[in-house]
């Protein structure tokens, strides 16, 4: 098993990294173009991020409906047709957000002006991404995980190339028809590679509501996970800006390196889901998930004790100002603990996922997060950043062991069902 789970995670690691180094190109190159045109980049993938992770996050919600379909591909084939209809929902509501950046900004009192069309073609690119299905996480529930690799290397390969070349002579507009090639390219390698692993196209039937609500109640609960997530994450920065600009940027640099460190974790809880919800019986899920979560937390810590080793050169990577690097220095240790939790979280988060159970998960991160976004202006006040990381980490303290408790009582409770039978 643990063979199996590293193997499918190691090439999820890599499109993940694949999809950072893409993101810092198009940042670089926009901002060497211009300062207001970055900061309209900006504000628009505000916007398009938590839309973005809400369409994928209920896209994740198909691994445990095809997993059980893996040594028989086609029978997954009405799942999947099921499953494109509700995804044009979420991603076209997802679409609408994103294309109303320009009107937000102005909402939210923010003085940034030309967008371009980088806004409409975001809003396209979240539209193909629906309309592609899920592609990649039928692909990694078939076991055919490397296949997202290819898709993720095609994808960035467009950006890296496009963005250089026309953002120079288009701005924003050059970026978003980029991101837009990038989608179409990266869902036309990917649904090669489905076609080929099914035999066939998976083609759009007519919808069978019943089938679609069925799924609805697990993909829809995981977008909800994302949202309250993302919005939560808002929240601490808006708290971390009270301490100051110093303050603020630290909070900046602390958080980029978490989201880096979170990959290895990430990679592990979705090359988890297809074994877990395939396992025979409460202990073989049970297994599963305890090997997930060992791979997640080795990884973690692997990642933790290489940024330790080399925190002196890598903090002065990301700023010069000496104050700041005073004051992520000193939560540096936090805000690693804090991330082997949420790695930690994350694996029992997908393994409730592969029983079906994701709205446990949301009401989960609602009181989770719903309790650190009340405290975040007092801890601030009274602790600075130090408390509030301090506040994060006992928040993933808290849901990793909220839903771990969760999947190990409702795997418990599959084995009691089947010992019964």
């Amino acid at each position: 098993m643990h063979r199996t789970i590293a193997t499918a995670a190691l090439p999820l690691l890599l499109s993940s990294v694949t999809g950072l180094a893409g993101s810092l190109v198009v940042t670089s190159v926009l901002g060497r173009h211009d300062t207001s045109a970055l900061a309209a980049f900006a504000l628009t993938m505000a916007v398009h991020h938590p839309a973005s992770m809400a369409v994928i996050g209920g896209l994740r919600g198909l691994a445990p409906f095809v997993a059980p379909h893996r040594d028989d591909p086609t029978a997954a084939l009405p799942v999947l047709r099921d499953a494109r209809w509700l995804a044009l929902l979420i991603g076209t509501a997802g679409a609408i957000v994103v294309a109303s950046a320009p009107l937000i900004a102005v909402v939210s009192g923010a003085r940034v002006e030309g967008f371009g069309v980088l806004p409409y073609a975001l809003a396209c690119s979240l539209l193909v991404t629906a309309a592609n299905g899920g592609v990649n996480t039928v692909l990694v529930a078939l076991g055919h995980s490397g296949k997202v690799l290819w898709a993720s290397i095609a994808a960035t390969s467009v950006i890296v190339v496009l963005v250089p070349l026309l953002v120079p002579w288009w701005g924003l507009t050059g970026a978003g028809l980029a991101f837009l090639c990038s989608s179409v390219t990266g869902a036309a390698v990917a649904n090669r590679a489905l076609r080929r692993a099914l035999g066939r196209a998976v083609g759009r039937g007519r919808p069978r509501f019943r089938e679609i609500r069925t799924i609805a109640r697990v993909s829809l609960p995981l977008s909800g996970t994302m949202l309250i997530k993302f919005g939560g994450l808002g929240v601490m920065a808006y708290a971390a800006a009270r301490t100051g600009v110093t303050g603020s940027a630290a909070h900046a640099i602390l958080y980029s390196l978490t989201g880096f460190l979170m990959v290895p974790a990430l990679a592990v809880a979705q090359a988890a889901v297809p074994e877990i919800a395939r396992a025979g019986g409460g202990p073989g899920r049970r297994h599963a998930a305890r090997v997930a979560l060992t791979l997640a937390v080795c990884g973690g810590l692997g990642g933790a004790l290489l940024v330790l080793a080399f925190d002196g050169p890598l903090i002065r990577s990301f700023t010069g100002d000496a104050a700041v690097r005073a004051q992520v220095s000193a939560v540096m240790v936090i805000t690693l603990a804090s991330t082997l939790a949420e790695g930690a979280s994350a694996v029992m988060g997908f393994a409730l996922t592969a029983m079906k159970r994701s709205s446990l998960s949301l009401c989960f991160l609602a009181i989770g997060w719903g309790l650190l976004a009340v405290a975040a202006g007092p801890v601030v006040e009274a602790w600075g950043l130090a408390g509030l990381w301090t506040a994060m980490l006992a928040n993933n303290v808290l849901l990793a062991i909220l839903q771990g408790g969760g999947f190990f009582r409702h795997s418990a409770r599959v084995g009691m069902v089947i010992a019964g039978a």
